[in-house]
């Protein structure tokens, strides 16, 4: 499966995902999860903060 989303594109995670939900910038595509679903290495905008995540918890900023 392709990624929707490219590297240095900002996003937001969906509903509260995150405890500080808000901007985030995709720092990597990763391989896919063992359920075909694409991965994501994102930081926070606003801060240090790196998380992965898969691509359906996430929403074009």
């Amino acid at each position: 499966m392709d990624h929707r989303f490219q590297i240095g594109q900002l996003v937001r995670p969906r509903e509260k995902l995150l405890e500080n939900a808000g901007i985030y910038e995709i720092l990597r595509q990763l391989p896919s999860g063992p359920d075909g679903e694409p991965l994501y290495r994102i930081k926070a905008a606003s801060g240090p903060v790196q998380r992965i995540v898969r691509e359906a918890d996430l929403l074009p900023a």
